[in-house]
């Protein structure tokens, strides 16, 4: 068991730029970025001049807390509600899981750190729960009935026993990744993060379906044994079906004349394909830009999956070309001040880089402990999780929750990221 309590700051070493939006303030960017006023008039000397006033454009510094967490227990306090967190994971270097979710776990820690400042102490009582692991020596310990908040289980084997704990000892219990929990619909104690992958399928055709009204569906078949994109196709024809809209169908094997001729002149096209694997991806562009040079005038976009944004080092001019739109729970760009600090702040700590992973599975663990923390100093065990509840904006993974019947509640934020034609990136919520 690990125990962590408080946090502790040194001086900052690291400053990123900020360019200032409309109607920002000194306080507001301050509050966000997860430092003080008086650490963001440090690093910028002028905004301490009377007469200083913030205007759009102006570019200022932001300040990176290189501290790493103090696991001095007798170090003061500040004064505020005490949260008592518990993290019940695979905490291990033996196999991806573990050093996935040791990744997770110091992206808590960093929000724990953060919260410090706005004046919120929380104790972390960390459990390496790993698959060969037994959960009911875990909750035996007495340490377990003090928390207010779990995050675990990571396999489902467990999530009878944390469920009934939860319930039992009036806990929050957040499952973080997608995993079989049953029990969500019966305990009203369980937040889940991650929606099924059935519910996810049905829920984006849907939207798909509903968000390109006015757009050709031309659905292509890949050939492709190992997909599982099957039953997101088929799903999506059942709801154009439903809605009386037309579709072409087409496959990679049909002659450059056939394909082609799935295409409509006069309306937008919007091209899905049967799975999500890259060579197939570059299969249908080539077969795209060959549409394009013969036929400049058709309009064309895409509609990919999440997978495909391991593509995008490789392919983002392409899911520019074509207006692509890609499913997913999260997003982050690496390069805006918010992601920049976070990815200064965890190698300062922990004296490493974040794993290459998508997502990045600390600025998941950041997100959502920031998340349910600052919900629990503010609202309680009531905290429901529902949009608008505070202003936290997201670094990589939005939440909003809605309840299940009379169960639990399940996150129901998911996004479009956009790559837009003028070579802009925007998300859609929905």
């Amino acid at each position: 068991m690990f125990l962590f309590v408080g946090t502790s700051v040194m001086a900052q070493q690291v400053t990123v730029p900020h360019k200032v939006k409309k109607k920002e303030t000194v306080y507001g960017i301050a509050h966000s970025y997860g430092i003080t006023e008086e650490q963001l008039r440090q690093a910028n000397p002028g905004m301490e001049s009377p007469d200083y006033q913030l205007k759009k454009g102006d570019v200022i510094r932001i300040p990176v807390i290189t501290s790493g967490p103090s696991t001095n227990a007798g170090s003061k306090q500040p004064v505020g509600t005490r949260i008592q967190l518990g993290v019940m994971l695979p905490l291990h270097s033996v196999n991806n899981d573990g050093k996935r979710m040791v990744e997770y776990y110091r992206g808590v820690l960093m929000a724990c750190d953060t919260l410090k400042k706005e004046g919120v102490s929380v104790d972390v009582y960390a459990w390496n729960l790993p698959e060969d692991g037994n959960a009911q020596t875990i909750l035996k310990d007495p340490n377990a009935k003090k928390c207010d908040l779990i995050i675990g289980p990571l396999y489902s084997k467990y999530m009878s026993a944390l469920s009934a704990f939860a319930e039992s000892n009036d806990i929050l219990l957040v499952v973080p990744f997608s995993i079989h929990a049953p029990e969500l619909y019966v305990n009203r104690h369980i937040f889940q993060i991650y929606q099924t992958p059935d519910e996810l399928t049905e829920v984006t055709a849907r939207r798909c379906a509903d968000w390109f009204g006015d757009y050709h569906f031309v659905i292509v078949d890949c050939a492709d044994s190992t997909s599982t994109k099957g039953a997101f196709t088929a799903m999506l024809r059942r709801q154009l079906e439903v809605k009386d809209r037309q579709y072409s169908l087409t496959s990679l094997k049909s002659s450059d004349a056939n394909f082609a001729a799935a295409f409509l002149k006069n309306s937008p096209n919007l091209v899905v394909l049967n799975t999500a694997r890259s060579p197939e991806l570059l299969q249908t562009l080539s077969r795209l830009n060959a549409i394009r040079q013969a036929n400049p005038d058709v309009m064309i976009s895409m509609f990919g999956y999440t997978e495909w944004l391991m593509y995008v080092g490789h392919q983002q001019e392409n899911f520019h070309k074509y207006d692509t739109y890609i499913p997913s729970y999260f997003y982050t760009n690496l390069q805006t001040p918010q992601s920049l600090i976070l990815q200064h702040r965890y190698q300062a700590h922990f004296h490493q880089d974040m794993m290459p992973s998508l997502p990045r599975f600390a600025l998941a663990g950041f997100d959502h402990a920031l998340f349910f923390l600052r919900g629990l100093h503010k609202y309680g065990k009531t905290f429901d999780g529902a949009a608008g509840r505070f202003g936290y904006q997201p670094v990589q993974n939005p939440l909003k929750f809605e309840r299940i019947g009379n169960g639990g509640l399940q996150n129901r934020s998911y996004m479009f990221v956009h790559y837009k034609p003028d070579h802009t990136i925007e998300t859609v919520n929905y």
